[in-house]
């Protein structure tokens, strides 16, 4: 399936940032007034996937405090922590040697503060899933056969059981080590029936190596096909799709759920940046309507620190993953800037920005890199054009005049995103072959 949005129209604005075949052009028209919120459901319909919710990527105890109460707003009803969120990130960048030590104890201050997001989620609604990838970035492989490995990673899930959590996460994506799919079905086998003593109603999520995708490739296929023979059958699997990151097809879900034979909740992986200097701020886009036919859940993988502004995209997430056969992604973008605004002013400059930062499902040439910026790929297009300087000037400047804008509108809101901006600013000027003022 092509991605639909290329070809949407969203309205006539005076801001266009021209078509190129790098950055799309990407105009909102703002609905006059807001309406419900996901798009109601038809009478007597359930929403059409079960799970619906999200997770953060890196974020601090305060990050998930503050996005909770939007969460539910938006009739999610799952909030995953990122197993990142379990490293040593208050003295390590995640992908650090010594970041991931899985196998200490938490600091005190470090529990206490996640003791009050478990807490948060349960008073909003929402299930709050425990996850921890004791591989990725590790000196201890789990998988390799040792009892006492599996005793100290479950120490953690006890942990969360204990303040009442019934769902948990055992991720091990991205590891480049202990990639064996028997092994890794084992462990995962080994905490879900520990949970399970304790709690019959515990739910476990698998996400493994192999994460995307059909299964087709030689190297998933098997690995694949060990999983569905080797996993407890109770237990779910994350999938993201198609590829890691793009459009995603029925046919591939389909396909992916027949050789994991179990389960499947779809991580969808917009608009995470994966902690790029980068904002992805349109709708999500390019999902199968019928997704929910095959898939149990959706949960959206957001931005990293610029969590505030990741409601808007998140917004159409949450609208998808309610009601996915009447979802609009004209519809949906519109009202989720409408969520996010008191006035005319501030929804305005909203608009603005987010036709600035359509992302990564929005912009042809950004390969769905995760670590697309925009704003810098059209500066960079405009200086290869001919006598190129007064556009590359012009177009800086209005990326300034929208920062300025977008701080006057915001006064006590988006310090990230206004970080974000400035970062942006700078490094547009220092592209240009004559100062901007």
């Amino acid at each position: 399936m092509l991605l639909a949005c290329v070809c949407f129209c969203f309205g006539c604005s005076s801001r266009l940032l021209g078509s190129t075949n790098d950055v799309a052009t990407f105009n909102i028209i703002l609905p006059a007034q807001a309406r419900e919120f996901p798009e109601p459901l038809p009478l007597g319909s359930a929403p059409g996937f079960k799970i619906r919710g999200t997770k953060g990527w890196a974020w601090t105890p305060e990050q998930y405090l503050a996005e909770i109460p939007f969460i539910a707003r938006c009739r999610m009803n799952f909030l995953m922590n990122c197993y990142l969120s379990m490293f040593d990130l208050e003295h390590h960048q995640w992908s650090e040697r010594g970041a991931n030590r899985w196998w200490e104890d938490l600091p005190p201050a470090k529990k206490a503060a996640y003791e009050q997001v478990v807490r948060s989620a349960r008073a909003h609604g929402l299930q709050f899933c425990f996850s921890m990838n004791p591989n990725l970035f590790s000196a201890r492989t789990v998988n390799d056969h040792s009892p006492e490995n599996v005793d100290l990673l479950f120490k953690h899930y006890a942990w969360m059981q204990g303040l009442g959590v019934r769902w948990f996460n055992l991720a091990l994506d991205d590891a480049t080590n202990g990639i064996d799919a028997a092994s890794q079905a084992e462990v995962c086998n080994a905490i879900y029936h520990r949970l399970k003593l304790r709690d019959a109603g515990a739910r476990m999520i698998f996400c493994p190596t192999y994460y995307w995708g059909d299964g087709s490739r030689p190297q998933q296929r098997p690995y694949l096909e060990q999983l569905a023979k080797t996993l407890d059958p109770e237990i779910y699997v994350f999938w993201t799709g198609d590829a890691v990151v793009g459009p995603i097809t029925l046919p591939a879900a389909k396909k992916f759920r027949a050789l994991v034979q179990h389960r499947v909740i779809l991580w969808d992986n917009y608009p995470v940046n994966d902690g790029h200097p980068t904002m992805h701020l349109g709708p999500v886009t390019g999902r199968d309507p019928n997704l929910c036919d095959i898939l149990d859940g959706y949960v959206s993988n957001p931005l990293r620190s610029q969590n505030e502004i990741n409601r808007i995209p998140l917004a159409t997430c949450a609208d998808y993953a309610y009601n996915p056969r009447a979802y609009d992604p004209n519809r949906s973008i519109g009202q989720a800037i409408w969520l996010q605004a008191d006035d005319a002013d501030q929804r305005q400059v909203l608009c603005e920005l987010v036709e600035t930062y359509p992302g990564m499902l929005l912009s042809p040439g950004s390969g769905h890199k995760t670590s697309f910026n925009p704003v810098r790929a059209r500066l960079q297009q405009l200086l290869n054009e001919p006598a190129a300087t007064p556009a590359a000037v012009a177009y800086v400047a209005s990326i300034q005049a929208l920062d300025a804008r977008f701080k006057a509108a915001f006064p006590h809101q988006y310090q990230a995103e206004k970080a974000s901006l400035d970062a942006d600013v700078a490094a547009l000027k220092s592209q240009l072959p004559a100062p901007l003022p």
